[in-house]
């Protein structure tokens, strides 16, 4: 059926019971699941995400590690959940290209511009995300918003630069905040931005990427999503990036 021009995927709930958010995450992991099926084959290595809907994309892709060869992994924690189902994993390096890449998000817009990294994993998410072909991310109806910024822009930074670049991201008219005891897998720290609205994602995320000292940002807009699947109490909305 169609919902204000996006196609849906329906499932039945008691029309009185609105969906909880792991009800909503699990639909959006078996989308996904429905959504990369044409683009298996023995020969291909799928990227995947990091998180708690990433795990449940995760759990489904295990029945299917027979129909395809493997997977990079965006994180240490999700490379460990893919091998605990026996998915082959690979280094980026050996794989070069993929055709899909599958993760969440922490808020993501009409344009498919996302803020991600609550999970500190957004250097590795990124580079995943730039070698797919197609990103699709997955989630709940919940991250869906018109303006990002609600949610603290991650920010990873050298150790020896936080300050620095805290000092900075105030300049911007941030809040950082240092996300204490939280080491990325790649040795970094991670500064949060609150009181951060962000009205063009796009300019903003090649802004904070050029202050010395930053590795990246959790803005995901210069690659943005090329599909939402989003979990909603009617069913799951597949949309696409608006103009």
């Amino acid at each position: 059926m169609a919902y204000n021009g996006a196609a849906f995927t329906s499932f039945p709930h008691d029309s009185e019971q609105d969906m909880t958010q792991d009800e909503l995450k699990d639909a959006v992991a078996a989308a996904a699941i429905d959504e990369i099926r044409p683009l298996l084959g023995r020969d291909i290595v799928i990227g995947v995400g990091t998180g708690s809907t990433a795990d449940r994309f995760i759990d489904r892709l295990a029945a299917l590690r027979g129909d395809f060869r493997g997977a990079v992994a965006s994180s240490e924690a999700s490379a460990e959940r893919l091998k605990g189902h026996g998915i082959d994993l690979f280094d980026l390096n050996e794989v070069g290209t993929m055709p899909v890449y599958v993760d969440g998000a922490d808020e993501v817009n009409a344009h498919l511009h996302m803020i991600k990294g609550g999970g500190a994993a957004l250097t590795r998410e990124k580079i995943v995300a730039a070698c797919s072909e197609r990103f699709i991310c997955i989630a709940d109806a919940s991250k869906k918003v018109e303006r990002l910024g609600d949610f603290p822009l991650p920010v990873e930074v050298i150790p020896m630069a936080r300050s620095y670049v805290a000092r900075e991201l105030v300049k911007l008219g941030a809040d950082p905040v240092y996300r204490q005891g939280v080491v990325t897998d790649n040795g970094n720290q991670i500064l949060d931005c609150y009181e951060f609205m962000i009205d063009d994602p796009v300019a903003m995320e090649a802004r904070l990427n050029a202050i010395v000292g930053v590795v990246t940002n959790g803005l995901f807009a210069a690659r943005g999503a090329d599909l939402l699947l989003l979990g909603t109490d009617q069913g799951v909305q597949r949309l696409t990036p608006e103009s």
